[in-house]
């Protein structure tokens, strides 16, 4: 058996109404301690843009900006074998608990950050109530990523068509 690697808390408030869930974090995002650490990760990138906001930089800005816009950020798994960052590597791992933030919260739309994430949740949280849309990863090993896709269901997240 691998080491076992603990993910990161949720970041979220009672007035969050979106959750964007990723897989696990990357090395990079364990390192610094805060979601989608690594610069080159698109993630923050798309969402200052979609708000068009200046991209957060420290960790406080990051979490300001979640608060801001109403944004819970947690991943799917919060703790498992890992080695290195790829999803395809993460095995014996926990499920977060989604059901205690939403009673701590409004969230009324989840995204789901990648195919992996996307996949643990259906098997876990498939006959959830409130709607839900697996978009492609922001990771930068990803080719198939494109601003247009997130634009698009962002707006109809946060009910701006």
């Amino acid at each position: 058996m691998g080491e076992i690697f603990q993910g990161l808390d949720p970041v979220y408030d009672e007035n969050s109404k979106v959750l964007i869930l990723g897989s696990f974090p990357s090395v990079k995002s364990r390192e610094v301690a805060f979601y989608y650490g690594n610069p080159q990760n698109r993630f923050w990138r798309t969402l200052s843009s979609f708000f068009g906001e200046d991209l957060p930089k420290s960790t406080e800005e990051k979490r300001a900006f979640l608060k801001r816009n109403k944004i819970a950020l947690w991943d799917i798994v919060t703790e498992c074998e890992i080695v290195g960052s790829q999803d395809a590597a993460i095995k014996n791992f926990c499920v977060a608990d989604i059901n205690s933030l939403l009673q701590n919260s409004q969230i009324g739309f989840i995204i789901l950050n990648g195919g992996k994430a996307f996949g643990i949740f259906e098997e876990n949280y498939g006959g959830i109530k409130i709607p839900y849309v697996k978009l492609t990863s922001t990771s930068p090993a990803n080719p198939r990523f494109t601003t247009k896709e997130w634009f698009d269901v962002l707006s109809r997240a946060f009910d701006r068509t």
